[in-house]
């Protein structure tokens, strides 16, 4: 068993091993990894093993982990009622072309907790559950374009990744944000059937549905987008985007994928809005693949091949498989209520901690976050939408500045510092988190960053 131990001291860590897996993977893998979030300090640390809240590497570093795999593992690593479910399940067979109990239970789980799930429709990951969301929207409505939130992260489909990696010598009038493709040679069409809001812009959402409504299918929203700041909605800037699609006709779909740990009930239900569809993953798969799409029947019907073919064929050979399944419930039926409030009590915690010493310090940084999700911005104002969250050269390098300082502490503090906790953290952990921030307002990177401010 991995033992909690001090990180209140700077240490050397050794990376040979890294470096000699990292210069293997660069004979195979474009620059040698195949995620490009994976972050390299300077090359990235290969991970040996994990077990609840800290992770070991092939050098034998050991750290308190607040990526959790981008906040999918919600009990940390190596859960042992998980692990215990899946062992017995892999002598049993792991994947099916005929369906099994197994995806019955996780469906009924979350149509239990989730009011705006009657159906359920699984599919492999938070990219398909997006993706088929949109599908599903169109197939319903008869229309095509999509109305998103500007910088939201939702995966890889090319309408849903239009607008989440705009810049600021691109992206357009405030006022009407533009659809910036993610990649070269996405088709030029893609930006035609999306239109840009900003976030917490309640003029901006009912100008643009003025707009565009009468073609959109769908209302792209994560209700705390991460890679857009982690910042917390406004009831009024839901209200209006709810009345909006209602009243030009359109769906209204929550990326729920990272945020569903927000509550037992998930985040739509936090702040109050009413989705026709849900798109779901991460914490729902127990550490496996996953992704799942739910909502109202009537909508989730346009998958419905019973009468013939469906308005939105979906298949996919490892959709509800098992092992996914049943991991999946296991850890679910273990996040209670109880669990999400001591989750909560946790982050609250941290987040409290974190803006103490900046108050005690003046020094300028903000956090923004909510239940078990922190982000430290190096502004000290926090951001209200992705444009006042973007960073500047300078905040960027002191960003990069603070991960690598909690890495000599024993954290593993993803570059952005957007983190999340798990409930194998105690309070021991979460009071290193904030130790370490204190202790980093002190340095000379920091204070130089202060002086210039």
């Amino acid at each position: 068993m991995l033992h909690t131990r001090d990180i209140s001291g700077d240490r050397p860590l050794s990376r040979a091993r890294s470096h000699h897996f990292f210069n293997r993977g660069r004979k195979i893998f474009p620059s040698g990894v195949t995620r490009v979030t994976v972050e390299r300090q300077p090359v990235p640390l290969y991970i040996a093993r994990g077990e609840g809240a800290y992770v070991l590497d092939v050098d034998g570093n050991r750290f308190l982990d607040l990526n959790n795999n981008f906040t999918t593992l919600i009990h940390g690593h190596g859960f042992l009622p998980v692990a215990d479910a899946v062992a017995d399940l892999l002598h049993r067979g792991t994947c099916f072309s005929n369906p099994t109990e197994h995806e019955i239970a996780l469906a009924e789980l979350l149509a239990e907790r989730i009011p705006a799930i009657e159906h359920v429709r699984f599919v492999n990951s938070g990219t398909e559950a997006v993706m088929f969301a949109i599908k599903a929207a169109r197939a319903f409505t008869g229309r095509t374009g999509i109305v998103r939130v500007e910088g939201a992260y939702h995966g890889a489909y090319d309408w849903a990744e239009a607008g989440q990696s705009s810049s600021p010598t691109r992206w357009g009038d405030g006022s009407r944000p533009d659809a910036i493709p993610a990649y070269r040679g996405t088709p030029p069409s893609v930006a035609d059937d999306v239109a840009v809001i900003r976030f917490n812009d309640v003029e901006g959402v009912e100008r643009r549905m003025a707009d565009v409504g009468a073609r959109t299918a769908c209302v792209l929203i994560d209700p705390m987008p991460s890679r857009a700041g982690l910042i917390e909605p406004k009831a009024d800037f839901l209200q209006a985007l709810q009345a909006a699609a209602r009243k030009h006709g359109v769906l209204l779909v929550a990326d729920e994928v990272l945020n569903l740990r927000q509550s037992y009930r998930g985040a739509s239900a936090r702040y109050g809005l009413e989705p026709d569809l849900i798109a779901c993953g991460k914490i729902i798969g127990g550490g496996f693949p996953v992704g799942a799409v739910g909502g109202r029947a009537n909508v989730m019907s346009v998958f419905a091949n019973d009468k013939g073919k469906p308005l939105l064929p979906q298949g996919g050979t490892f959709s509800a498989n098992p092992v996914s399944m049943v991991a999946g419930r296991v850890a679910m039926e273990a996040m209670t209520e109880e669990a999400f409030h001591g989750l909560e009590h946790l982050g609250d915690h941290v987040r409290s901690g974190l803006q103490d010493a900046i108050d005690r310090t003046g020094a300028p940084f903000s956090v923004s976050g909510a239940a078990s999700l922190f982000r430290i911005h190096p502004k000290k104002q926090a951001p209200s939408d992705y444009r006042s969250g973007y960073p500047t050269q300078a905040e960027n390098d002191i960003n990069t500045a603070l991960s690598d300082y909690f890495l000599h502490r024993g954290i593993l503090l993803p570059n952005g510092a957007a983190a999340c906790l798990s409930t194998a953290m105690t309070a021991y952990d979460a009071d290193a988190v904030v130790t370490t921030f204190s202790d980093f307002l002190s340095t000379p990177a920091a204070q130089e960053f202060e002086a210039s401010r």
